[in-house]
């Protein structure tokens, strides 16, 4: 059996620190595309060592793309109820590996088809189910188109890969502690950059640091906005959604709604915004962290993290940090270098923080 000497101790990270798997439980481990077999095998061995019981599913983003696109509620609420939510109900743990090699397989599937496959299989199984009652992490997989979307050779990407998801999680937790109290007393945030001016409430809610837990490369600190409090013009990076690029998104927002937009790809955006009255709302805001992350690489996982970055994020709350947002969609859209002021005070000047108390969270405080 090959795994390579990175693959394990990605696997160890992920069963040790990510998911915390304990002998007897449940683990299903999830491999989309075929690249990622190294890193199942390795988690499938490590997680038998423990004493746990791995549940392998390897699936081939093809076929799934043709379920996507022939599928109807019938067929998605069967596979929900029959097949996944079973299965997932009697899981603690989940670990999902995307091959990620091409990332707009789905590109083609009509909107009301990605929109019927959300409802009725990703929401209960995934949304209420998976995020809510297991512990679970999501990631990427290194390939030569994840590579060229990062505009990096293969094996240079292969070290940064490596680099930003083996990150030394103790040290970030550490520093983000200073950021999480500021952000626990601050009323409001202001984002200021270019084609950015928006401000929102976070008064009272709940923050969540992320180091390592559920998503792989992780760095985060998120919440949600009050619903109805967000008020202004964002403009983000390019991303990728449901398959569907989009080199700019800016959105006009009104009393937490968005009312006008623009992108390079404006009836693909239209189709999203129009998923359900909760897909013009945001459930989610966050900071992004990670030092080693530096610019976008059409892959949110990775993007989200990007140090200097925030995501407002379109669709869906998370439970553990609500906002009664609900929907069918989660857009994690990033902001990079905006200046971020609490309750009218500068705290992050474009990537780097300003503040004295925050500068820990910097990329030369916390590499090396």
């Amino acid at each position: 059996m090959f795994v390579t000497p990175d693959e394990s101790r990605l696997a160890t990270a992920l069963l040790q620190h990510s998911v915390k798997l304990q002998k007897e439980e449940n683990v299903m481990l999830q491999l989309i595309d075929f690249n990622g077999i190294g890193l199942l095998r390795a988690l499938t061995e490590q997680a038998r060592e423990i004493g746990a019981h791995p549940f392998v599913k390897i699936e081939d983003p093809e076929i799934n793309r043709i379920l996507l696109a022939h599928g109807d509620q019938e067929f998605w609420s069967a596979a929900a109820e029959k097949d996944q939510l079973p299965l997932m109900k009697n899981m603690d743990c989940f670990i999902g590996i995307r091959g990620s090699r091409n990332i707009y397989e789905n590109s083609q599937v009509l909107g009301n088809q990605q929109q019927v496959y959300a409802k009725y299989f990703q929401e209960p199984v995934h949304m209420k189910q998976r995020v809510n009652h297991t512990r679970w992490c999501i990631l990427r997989f290194p390939s030569e188109s994840f590579a060229m979307n990062a505009k990096m050779p293969t094996e240079a990407f292969r070290e940064f890969y490596y680099e930003a998801c083996l990150l030394n999680y103790t040290k970030l937790q550490e520093a983000m502690k200073p950021l999480h109290e500021r952000l626990l007393e601050t009323d409001e945030i202001h984002l200021i950059g270019d084609g950015t001016d928006i401000r929102f409430s976070v008064k009272g809610q709940t923050w969540v640091p992320c180091y390592g837990s559920h998503n792989i490369p992780d760095g985060e600190l998120f919440s949600s906005p009050i619903l109805d409090s967000v008020e202004g013009l964002i403009t983000y990076a390019p991303s990728v959604y449901n398959g569907k690029p989009f080199e700019f998104v800016k959105l006009v927002v009104e009393k937490g709604v968005v009312v006008d937009f623009d992108s390079s790809n404006n009836d693909a955006l239209r189709d999203i915004l129009d998923s359900d009255e909760g897909a013009r709302r945001f459930g989610e805001f966050s900071f992004g962290l990670n030092p080693v992350i530096e610019s976008p690489m059409y892959d949110i996982l990775f993007d989200e993290k990007i140090y200097g970055s925030n995501h407002l994020t379109l669709g869906n709350d998370y439970e553990e940090a609500s906002n009664g947002n609900d929907s069918t969609i989660h857009w994690d859209l990033v902001c990079i270098g905006a200046d971020v002021y609490f309750d009218g005070e500068l705290v992050r000047k474009g990537r780097e923080f300003v503040d004295p108390a925050l500068v820990g969270l910097n990329p030369d405080a916390l590499i090396g």
